[in-house]
């Protein structure tokens, strides 16, 4: 293993990090982290420039079917771990205002949260991090009991943006400032600014916004008035019907599904799931371009998996066949399908 010296910088060492993650070496990453900051290294940069692109390659290679779930977890509880030890190393006390940082109800991707409300920590605001999946009701039980200079709310999935919604106007009526972060508004945040919400691109950006009171609570009305076709309601109350169908279908043009695994059935069940959840997200944003991405990700995902992308067309095609009242929802599927073709 490398040994941090004066002038380390955290890429130095990011191999050996990367290498602990891989082998489940806890104690090593907490090691590699340790010797930065012992060597004056600051305790945001480690956050930021070690831990963070790391786990975004542990995201990675799990996309590539090189790990499985169980390694990727495994390598975040790791840097969860590290990300504890540099908090504990550091031993900021607050000197400013409360910040809660929450992940969205029904998101469980934690870390990036965590690593913001580190970073907050580390510039002396007193951080309240509640963790993944926060029910909207229970972040504003907490609201109402305890004052908040700020709440910021990650996302690392679209699909969570009408719920993004709700959480962010329940938190203005408390007259709370909200800013948002994570790929699930955009990498350029352009849902964000569609709900009408202050964005921050990563941990710097959100410090820099928190101490822009002016910019923190500037808004803007979300853009949303496509709404009123109805087309998200109509999506989301027919999904389980939706699924079914297209199984069915599925079934019918792949017959090899009829003798799949029930793992595999899941699988599959939640793969159709998904498609409509985020075809009634790109409906609430009024985006195309948030469903083709998805379905771009999604082959890429299946078939380093074995799944061959004409599965997915199949079940868009369904899709859009009976969907055929919903224009909108039509055009987007229309879309995704045209992302199948180039690729």
């Amino acid at each position: 293993m490398t040994t941090a010296t004066r002038d380390t910088v955290p890429g130095a060492v990011y191999q050996d990090y990367l290498h602990c993650l891989a082998e489940a070496d806890e104690y090593g990453a907490i090691e590699v982290a340790r010797g930065l900051l012992a060597t004056g290294v600051a305790a945001d940069r480690v956050l930021l420039e070690l831990v963070a692109p790391a786990q975004a390659e542990v995201g990675e290679r799990w996309a590539r079917n090189e790990w499985s779930v169980a390694q990727e977890h495994a390598a975040t509880h790791i840097s969860e771990r590290v990300v504890a030890a540099v908090a504990a190393y550091a031993d900021v006390r607050p000197t400013r205002p409360r910040i809660v940082v929450a992940c969205m109800d029904g998101e469980w991707h934690a870390l990036p949260a965590r690593l913001v409300a580190e970073v907050l920590r580390l510039r002396g605001w007193q951080v309240t991090f509640l963790g993944a999946s926060v029910p909207a009701a229970h972040l504003m039980s907490y609201l109402h009991r305890y004052d908040a200079h700020a709440v910021a709310l990650a996302s690392a999935l679209p699909m969570r943006l009408p719920h993004a919604h709700r959480m962010i106007e329940a938190c203005r009526r408390s007259d709370v400032p909200v800013l948002v972060g994570g790929r699930g508004f955009g990498t350029d945040g352009r849902w964000a600014r569609r709900l009408g919400v202050p964005w921050a691109a990563n941990a710097v950006d959100a410090a820099a916004l928190l101490d822009d009171e002016r910019a923190l609570r500037a808004s803007t009305p979300a853009a949303l008035a496509h709404l009123g076709d109805d087309e998200y309601a109509g999506l989301v109350n027919r999904r389980g019907e939706l699924i079914d169908s297209a199984l069915v279908e599925l079934a019918r043009q792949f017959p090899a599904i009829g003798g799949y695994r029930p793992a595999q059935l899941d699988s599959t069940i939640s793969d159709l799931g998904y498609i409509l959840d985020f075809l009634a997200a790109a409906l609430y944003v009024d985006d195309g371009s948030l469903f083709a991405e998805f379905i771009e990700w999604l082959a890429t995902i299946l078939d380093s998996r074995g799944v061959p992308a004409a599965t997915v067309d199949a079940a868009l095609a369904h899709y859009g066949r009976v969907l055929h009242d919903f224009p909108r929802a039509v055009e987007h599927l229309q879309g995704g399908r045209a992302v199948l073709s180039a690729g």
